[in-house]
């Protein structure tokens, strides 16, 4: 999809690795590159996202970043010729049912097991404090 949208515009012919600054890429073509995990990026990661991870645990981030990159890399290889963008996975909009009124009680009735009540209202305690 990204390969058909970036070769059919020249205006947006644009390497990506030079916009983000990524220093751990493998260059495929001017436009896309693939990220090389290795300890450096996942210590940014970590960073960013203000977490601290143990060796193990870097490791284990390495490979399930690596399988992520790997997916993402396979989908690339799809071909999407005349297969049109979408934002959903089906054409339906909306599918709502009318509301419907289905009975309902007397005040009297709902403040029945109501533990502090002044009618015709519960009263619940407060739980904002200004």
């Amino acid at each position: 999809m990204y390969k058909n949208f970036y070769s059919q515009s020249a205006a947006l012919k644009l390497d990506i690795c030079q916009i983000y600054k990524f220093s751990h890429c493998i260059r495929l073509n001017p436009y896309f590159c693939i990220m090389e995990v290795n300890d450096a990026l996942v210590d940014k990661l970590a960073h960013l996202s203000k977490l601290r991870f143990n060796e193990d645990e870097k490791q284990t981030i390495k490979k399930d970043l690596q399988n992520m990159l790997t997916m993402i890399d396979k989908m690339n290889e799809l071909n999407t010729d005349g297969v049109a963008p979408m934002l959903h996975m089906t054409d339906n909009e909306n599918i709502f049912r009318e509301d419907e009124i289905k009975g309902n009680i007397s005040n009297e009735d709902a403040l029945k097991n109501a533990a502090v009540k002044e009618a015709p209202f519960f009263i619940v305690p407060k739980v904002i404090k200004k």
